[in-house]
């Protein structure tokens, strides 16, 4: 989620975001002269204490992203280190995380066109952190995913900004954490080209987002996985050889995958797709449509194929016909990818795990739904 957008469907996330109008600049620029926003009036929480930030600095993180709604409930709470609420604010999920010793952080998002002032940096800064205490949060995890060029005005405000956000966040909230949301390889995706080194310097840790991994399909125009293990991981060494330290980083995977149209579906389930360009390449996964796991789990049974596993890329797929008689082939993460991702995240001893996004499991109670659901979550335990 992209992921944003990755992680809302990336036809979505695609156009650019327009600067602010005049009344919220203004609102802005003023804002660190207005009185401090009292916090509510009272805690929501029925232990007051579970208002209190959280302090304590988990071994192995497992960040978890939440759009909305309620089944949150259902979620691997003895799992769970940070909860970013990328949906609604939530006073009862916030009280019950604090109660499982989790964090709640805020989503952080902002026009690259802004923060080149650093007078408006300070205004949208102070705007978060009040955000924050006013709803008991523990920080903020910043996802920014717009193009970037080096050297630019922008390259080097966008490494101020999480550095004055990390600053400010851990002066005003103790125990705060400030995150940041990066592409699944260093190499200017979807010419995203930041200042990597800085920018993890500067926060708590990184969110790899490793998934949209065909944002850019540069070669054959074919339905391929959203997480193919080896290009995953050689992304990983490429951070650590940039001196990027592997407990800055923690490993997004996907809870979802992609179903593409065939415009061509060959006997050895090569499905030749449609050419959506994205930033410069030929092709894209906008060609086609995001799905969430609960989904594919429910469809993959009844198609043409069954699970098919695809070797080389260490990825489940399968094939299935629309009502209109057209050929689809749907890629995916399954506990077996993820398992082989979550060994190399223990093996390089990175900050932890994580996912886009929790809540596309399916939370029914439906016996088989459940036993998916659980396989799912247990993927991410370290194994010892």
């Amino acid at each position: 989620m992209s992921g944003a957008s990755r992680r809302l469907p990336r036809l979505l996330a695609r156009p650019g975001s327009s600067a602010p109008g005049i009344a919220p600049l203004l609102l802005l620029l003023l804002w660190p002269l207005l009185p401090p926003l009292r916090a509510a009036a009272s805690c929501p929480c029925q232990d007051p204490a579970l208002c209190q930030p959280i302090r304590n600095r988990p071994n192995f993180e497992v960040f978890v992203f939440d759009v909305g709604g309620k089944t949150w409930k259902s979620y691997d709470w003895s799992q769970i280190t940070t909860v970013a609420l990328f949906g609604k604010y939530d006073s009862e999920l916030m009280c019950y995380a604090h109660s499982k010793g989790a964090r709640v952080v805020l989503k952080g998002d902002v026009s690259l066109k802004d923060i080149i002032n650093p007078h408006f940096r300070t205004s949208w800064i102070a705007q978060q952190v009040n955000l924050a205490k006013t709803q008991y949060m523990d920080g903020i995890n910043i996802d920014i995913e717009q193009e970037v060029t080096c050297p630019s005005p922008e390259y080097d405000a966008l490494t101020a900004l999480v550095k004055e956000t990390t600053d400010s966040f851990h002066r005003e909230i103790e125990g705060s954490q400030v995150t940041f949301d990066v592409a699944w390889s260093p190499k200017c995706i979807d010419r995203r080209c930041y200042n990597y080194t800085g920018i993890a310097d500067a926060c708590d840790f990184l969110f790899v987002m490793s998934y949209d991994e065909q944002s850019q399909v540069w070669s054959e125009c074919i339905a391929a996985a959203n997480a193919p293990y080896n290009q995953t991981i050689t992304a990983y060494d490429d951070y650590i050889k940039m001196g990027l330290n592997p407990k800055k980083l923690v490993m997004g995977l996907p809870w979802y995958g992609y179903d593409y149209i065939c415009l061509t579906l060959s006997k050895d389930h090569v499905c030749t797709i449609a050419k959506v360009p994205f930033r410069g390449a030929p092709c894209s996964d906008a060609a086609g449509r995001q799905v969430p796991y609960k989904i594919i789990m429910k469809q993959v049974n009844s198609s043409l194929s069954g699970i098919l596993w695809d070797e080389n890329q260490k990825s489940p797929y399968y094939n299935y016909k629309d009502s209109a008689g057209r050929f689809h082939q749907v890629w995916y993460d399954n506990p077996k990818s993820i398992s082989l991702k979550r060994a190399y995240v223990q093996t390089w001893g990175l900050r932890g795990i994580g996912m886009w996004n929790a809540n596309c499991l399916d939370y029914s109670g439906d016996a088989v739904a459940k036993q998916q659901t659980e396989e799912m979550w247990e993927a991410l335990k370290p194994k010892l």
